[in-house]
């Protein structure tokens, strides 16, 4: 199958995740960067779950599933070792609502990609689920190649690019955008030297310090 990679914005929308389980918990740590509104159907769930749920920042049901759950939830994700329940979840499931089965015995909408997050740095690898292995391998290495500067760095890029904007056009701002590339700030930014990157801006766009 050729998915349709997407980043989506799930801030306050309500997501369900039906289990309470390892894979459970995957999906919550996965969603826990966002804003969603996570809610998890399961009579048990994992201690590191029942952190997560003290700490107020995910909801639980203690129960058993029930189709009322769903409603109104923007994705959905039935993660049980119970292919019955699982299968109650998607007839549950409304065509608009985007459902993945962990088991993908039936209806999968969408797959988690492995995720290496810097701030607003986003880097996603997936295999289609072809193989997991192979995901989770390029996943460490990535995420050693890129370290928590990046997080800087790109900030330092998206502010760098508003100012910018808000003082040039045409070949000019397109210029100084390539300028903002220049290995030698993302090298200062590595070192932790933020102040040579501010100096490097405000006498690339003509800014008095």
């Amino acid at each position: 199958m050729n998915y349709f990679p997407l980043l989506m914005n799930l801030d306050y929308k309500k997501v369900v995740i039906v289990g309470g389980g390892h894979v459970a918990r995957q999906k919550t740590e996965a969603l826990l960067p966002t804003k969603a509104e996570v809610t998890v159907i399961s009579p048990e769930v994992t201690e590191k779950l029942q952190q997560y749920i003290h700490e107020g920042l995910v909801t639980w049901k203690e129960k058993a599933f029930e189709p009322a759950d769903l409603d109104d939830a923007a994705l959905i994700f039935a993660v049980t070792n119970d292919e019955e329940v699982n299968n109650a979840v998607e007839e549950a499931a409304q065509h608009w609502q985007l459902l993945s089965r962990a088991d993908a015995k039936g209806r999968v909408d969408f797959i988690n990609p492995a995720v290496v997050r810097r701030g607003e740095f986003v880097v996603t690898v997936s295999t289609s689920g072809a193989s997991p292995g192979l995901t989770r391998k390029v996943k460490t290495d990535l995420a050693e190649q890129l370290g928590e500067h990046y997080a800087h760095y790109v900030s330092f890029l998206k502010e760098a690019r508003q100012r910018i904007l808000k003082k040039y056009n045409g070949d000019a701002k397109k210029q100084l955008l390539a300028d903002l590339l220049d290995p030698q700030v993302l090298e200062w930014m590595e070192k932790g030297d933020t102040q040579k990157c501010e100096a490097w801006l405000h006498k690339r766009i003509g800014e008095e310090q």
